[in-house]
């Protein structure tokens, strides 16, 4: 699994790509982010009561489904009758996505960034192994050991990256552990993050790990790449949004306008060429 940027970063599609009518974390969003150009596909996992898993955020019920009970206390056959709503709360055609289904689709086409990995992970971690998608996923978790245990046991061969804030105590550490570890997501406040700093980031490199950073925008309460991000880059000015993770040499960023990242990567390396 090659993620080492060699100049131009990868585009990782968060949830897919929603927009009018389609909503995020369902096939139609995995499809437009394909045809947009994302290289990986960022989605999110959770259980039903009976152990089902599905391609969705946690939490995010109220919003996308109008249903204030969490998807893990309601049943598969409950679950496949719901739909999401749209961002007028019209209710849409797209079904909570089965995860088999998702993996079914998404085989051989990019890579799959599973996030929430950590609250199932021996039912994802079978999913993954009998859709042989082990060459083609990447786990994350949030930093802590109790996580790292469980890959250990469960996963020790999938492409692992821990969510690593502000300060980078831990890839030292997970480089000598029985873990396929393959870099980290980088999150931060401030550009002078020792996450970020020129120093770590060429230690990673220099042992051939990735580093990950997010221009998505999920609250503005929390941030989570000093301003960075996607609304700055559509609104204000794409060097600053989108072009910083580029000269910090960022691996991968993640976004939810695929394909206007896409453009500017192209636009700045043609320019880079001149």
């Amino acid at each position: 699994m090659e993620l080492l940027s060699s100049g131009t970063p990868l585009v990782a599609a968060h949830r897919g790509t929603a927009g009018g009518n389609i909503p995020c974390n369902s096939l139609a969003a995995y499809k437009a982010a394909l045809r947009q150009g994302a290289d990986i596909i960022e989605l999110d996992v959770t259980a039903s009561r009976d152990g089902k898993l599905f391609c969705f955020h946690p939490t995010m019920e109220p919003a996308h489904l109008l249903s204030l009970v969490p998807l893990c206390l309601i049943s598969e056959k409950q679950i496949e009758k719901m739909r999401y709503h749209n961002y007028d709360l019209a209710r849409t055609k797209e079904r909570v996505l089965p995860l088999d289904d998702a993996f079914d689709f998404l085989k051989n086409k990019c890579l799959i960034n599973i996030d929430k990995f950590w609250m199932n992970p021996a039912l994802i971690t079978n999913c993954i192994r009998r859709h042989g998608l082990e060459e083609q996923v990447i786990i994350k978790t949030p930093n802590a050991e109790k996580h790292f245990e469980a890959i250990e046991c469960l996963a020790p061969d999938l492409a692992f990256m821990p969510i690593v804030r502000e300060t980078d105590n831990v890839s030292r550490l997970l480089m000598k552990r029985r873990l396929n570890f393959v870099g980290i997501e980088a999150v931060f406040r401030t550009e002078t993050a020792q996450v970020i700093s020129d120093e770590n980031i060429g230690f990673l490199h220099k042992n051939k790990l990735a580093v990950w950073g997010n221009a998505i925008v999920y609250s503005i309460k929390d941030v989570i790449a000093a301003g960075h991000t996607d609304d700055v880059a559509m609104t204000v000015d794409p060097d600053y949004g989108w072009g910083w993770f580029k000269e910090k040499k960022f691996d991968i960023i993640q976004t939810d306008w695929v394909l206007p990242l896409r453009q500017y990567l192209g636009e700045t390396d043609v320019r880079e060429r001149n």
